[in-house]
């Protein structure tokens, strides 16, 4: 069932036009990804109602909420839709608790009431001690748990998260992606998360929507838009492999198999970075007996303007970067059984955890 489905058309000035059509399923992720002035946070708007549509219709969970065509326009208040802003807009007057009940109270919940159910949620969120604390007290990782503990606590039909991560230091976004990773994975409902980030959206999403210029230029999974981009920025983002494991020593399992990183002082659930063009590819194993080297076999193989992007199988699926040159010195085609090895110093490494492994 899709429970979301939106045409929008918004003209913003003479040279910039948004023209999308979105559809999301309930229980699923959808991340909208591209750059600043893309056109993102204008359909985060224009879905909350906070910004009328020029031309197309908004539909919700089978509900029209806006059509200019036949003049509905369903008010902000009235649509059921949590929104995690960027800055997170909290009152800075207002406790944690009054924060999180404000939305249940503008829907004419009574106070007392609002404040438990406000509670209820910032337990939820780990922030129960915190109730009482002003937005001034918080951390920007707190923060943004009471931001989302507000969206969530309303009941909404939808979950729109504007760069809920971009406010945060690196160290604390590495924590909340987990954290966010969970929430989002609770909420029942259709979510759209908005980013500039390709290690956010491949990491947190379902499906990949790349936006430049007010249009969207490519849909697919993460996996989708690494390995096929279709435009320059598409190819541009997708020069990152994301891999999942458990650090102990050095030595990193993903989904099983031993990766060496430099780091021996990193425990625990990681998220690995490694860049395509760090990746070396080989026909025999390599001389030298690398640490990280494995027998594979190339799945895909593909032109990117200067470079041929490969797509490679088991142990770990990984997309390689390598000239044209090599692809005709080397044979490569798909099928071909082939080495790669990487060096632990070109393996990023995070604390980190989440919900599906990519590469």
């Amino acid at each position: 069932m899709t429970d979301l489905s939106a045409v929008i058309r918004i003209h913003r000035s003479e040279t910039f036009t948004l023209d999308v059509a979105i559809e999301v399923q309930r229980g699923r992720t959808v991340a909208v990804l591209g750059p600043s002035g893309a056109g993102k946070s204008t359909l985060v708007a224009a879905i909350a109602g906070l910004l009328p549509i020029d031309e197309g219709t908004i539909v919700l969970g089978g509900d029209l909420i806006d059509d200019p065509a036949s003049g509905v326009f369903v008010p902000p208040d009235e649509r059921r839709i949590g929104v995690v802003f960027q800055d997170y807009s909290l009152f800075p007057h207002m406790d944690a608790t009054g924060n999180v009940a404000f939305g249940l109270r503008s829907r004419g919940v009574g106070r007392a009431d609002a404040d438990e159910i406000a509670r209820s949620w910032l337990a939820r969120v780990g922030l129960g001690d915190a109730a009482s604390q002003r937005p001034s007290d918080l951390s920007g990782g707190q923060q943004q748990r009471v931001a989302l503990a507000r969206a969530l606590a309303s009941d909404p039909a939808i979950l729109l998260l504007d760069e809920p991560l971009s406010a945060l230091d690196v160290t604390t976004r590495a924590r909340m992606r987990r954290e966010l990773a969970d929430h989002l994975a609770a909420f029942t409902g259709p979510r759209i998360l908005i980013t500039h980030d390709p290690v956010e959206a491949f990491f947190l999403a379902d499906e990949v929507h790349v936006m430049e210029g007010g249009a969207i230029t490519q849909v697919g999974t993460p996996d989708d838009i690494r390995v096929r981009p279709r435009t320059p920025y598409a190819a541009d983002l997708a020069s990152v492999n994301l891999l999942t494991g458990h650090a102990d020593d050095g030595t990193v399992l993903v989904d099983g198999h031993a990766v060496h990183i430099a780091d021996h002082s990193i425990a625990g659930p990681v998220l690995l970075t490694i860049r395509p063009a760090s990746v070396s590819l080989h026909l025999l194993r390599p001389e030298g007996s690398p640490r990280n080297a494995w027998s594979t076999v190339v799945e895909v193989v593909e032109r990117l303007g200067d470079v041929v992007r490969l797509r490679t199988g088991a142990p770990i699926a990984l997309a390689v970067d390598v000239t044209p040159e090599a692809v005709a010195e080397l044979g490569l085609v798909a099928g071909l059984p082939v080495w790669l090895s990487i060096k632990a110093m070109e393996i990023a490494v995070s604390p980190d955890a989440g919900r599906r492994s990519a590469g």
